[in-house]
């Protein structure tokens, strides 16, 4: 078996279709997900929406957003049923694991620079992998230039003439 990679999988519902309707897709959805080795992480029901453009004569739709972990077979026939489905009037399988382990490195980064800022000594970890902490530069010691003197000059082409305060 392949490894296991995140996929969203975002499908439109006929509006035709009751709440009981769409709780009986996901169930043929999540059939289907787990018939080809995969699992269903979370599911959301963003509810009944306009479309952007009329698709078949409906204006609106029920969008459902599903976040599956599955080998990467799965897109093929996923796609192939999700077509035969006639109450699913668009759907798009996009894999997600690359972007969300990008995002949490990022979201660790910004946090461990942000308690160095405010001095803070604990890291606190984040939903990736943990980041060891290294601790700040030693304060570097300040070294002071002499001070410039001033210069006044006068005129287009006249010399310049050192001022001291």
């Amino acid at each position: 078996m392949s490894e296991l990679r995140q996929y969203e999988l975002v499908y439109v519902v006929s509006p035709g279709l009751e709440e009981d309707g769409v709780t009986e897709l996901h169930a043929q959805v999540e059939i289907i997900v787990s018939d080809l080795g995969g699992r269903i992480e979370k599911t959301e029901n963003l509810g009944r929406r306009r479309l952007a453009y009329e698709i078949g004569k409906h204006r609106d739709g029920t969008y459902v957003v599903d976040l599956i972990e599955a080998p990467g077979e799965i897109v093929k026939e996923l796609d192939r049923k999700m077509k035969v489905l006639e109450s699913v009037l668009r759907h798009l399988v996009v894999r997600v694991d690359e972007d969300i382990r990008k995002s949490n490195r990022v979201r660790q980064i910004r946090q461990t620079r942000r308690q160095r800022r405010l001095g803070l000594s604990e890291v606190v970890p984040v939903d990736g992998p943990a980041v060891q902490e290294v601790p700040p530069p030693p304060a570097e010691s300040k070294v002071v230039d002499p001070p410039v003197p001033d210069v006044v000059e006068t005129g287009a082409g006249a010399d310049k003439v050192e001022v001291q305060a």
